[in-house]
């Protein structure tokens, strides 16, 4: 690793937090961890390091808020985000507030740094094995029922979906 290879890393899935954090430091970046918007914050007005990996869903907040303060503080600063909730309208979102690419989660240490380390010209490839229709139609459902904490009324009414169908789904276990 050539120049400045400071890393933020924040994610509140501490297991995953510490493996990435470890393998990222095993390539060579001096990383620093966060469990949380406040604790990233925090960690930005320390030092703005030259990469942030950054959990679109945290528990006190939304992470692109750690993403938009990175870009604040350092405009050629280069930030992933990760997510288990992928979709567009988030995807364009975070790269409008400077992330410059955005993996599903559990992404791996080699993916995230192919992802930071990517020219801009350079396309990403396509994945290896994408989620199937089924899948992204239940993680679709599961982010709109968190979005409505949990209100199965609320979620079907906003799915224009019978409450009884989505309890049906929210029952199973999510495809593959």
């Amino acid at each position: 690793m050539v120049g400045d290879n400071s890393l933020l890393l924040v994610d509140d899935d501490r297991p995953f937090l510490q493996r990435l954090g470890r393998a990222l430091e095993q390539r060579g970046f001096a990383v620093t961890t966060a469990e949380s918007v406040n604790e990233g914050m925090n960690a930005l007005k320390r030092s703005s390091p030259a990469y942030a990996v950054v959990d679109m869903r945290l528990g006190d907040g939304n992470g692109l808020d750690v993403v938009q303060a990175l870009r604040n503080a350092r405009s050629d600063a280069r930030a992933v985000v990760l997510t288990g909730y992928g979709n567009i309208a988030t995807a364009v979102t975070a790269v409008k507030l400077g992330a410059i690419d955005y993996l599903a989660k559990p992404a791996d240490a080699d993916e995230v740094i192919t992802a930071l380390t990517r020219s801009a010209d350079e396309r990403a490839a396509p994945p290896e094995n994408p989620m199937s229709a089924d899948r992204v139609r239940w993680e679709h459902i599961q982010r709109i029922y968190e979005l409505c904490d949990r209100n199965v009324s609320e979620t079907a009414r906003r799915l224009s979906m019978h409450r009884r169908t989505l309890q049906r789904i929210l029952a199973k276990r999510a495809p593959r």
